[in-house]
């Protein structure tokens, strides 16, 4: 088994929660894992490299009624995932707003209890 070398912890998101571009208003993908400083997007198709985007999605477990997380996302790298038209997609967030920071904070923590 390799070395963890992330700098911050990561949690790996259950089931499929979808990822929109809120530029767009249209999905580009789900969740696989999710930190404080990004996550990784399995987008339905290949994004532009380097690219700037404003997401929205709903991290799982939380309140009824919670609003969405809305996020400014870079991208850092992609591949090709197993299934046709997928990519994996490294993202870094960008200008969190404390209230999102907070909550991203707490869900990702949840997983170390």
């Amino acid at each position: 088994m390799g070395i963890e070398s992330r700098r911050q912890a990561r949690r790996s998101v259950p089931g499929m929660v979808e990822v929109f571009d809120t530029i767009l208003e249209e999905p580009v993908g789900y969740l696989g894992n999710v930190s404080v400083g990004g996550m990784l997007l399995i987008a339905n198709r290949r994004l532009p490299d380097d690219a700037l985007f404003q997401f929205r999605f709903q991290l799982p477990d939380q309140a009824p009624g919670a609003p969405a997380l809305e996020v400014g996302a870079h991208v850092l790298w992609q591949d090709k995932a197993g299934a046709p038209g997928q990519s994996w997609v490294g993202m870094r967030f960008l200008g969190l707003s404390p209230e999102a920071l907070q909550r991203l904070r707490l869900w990702v923590a949840q997983a170390e209890d």
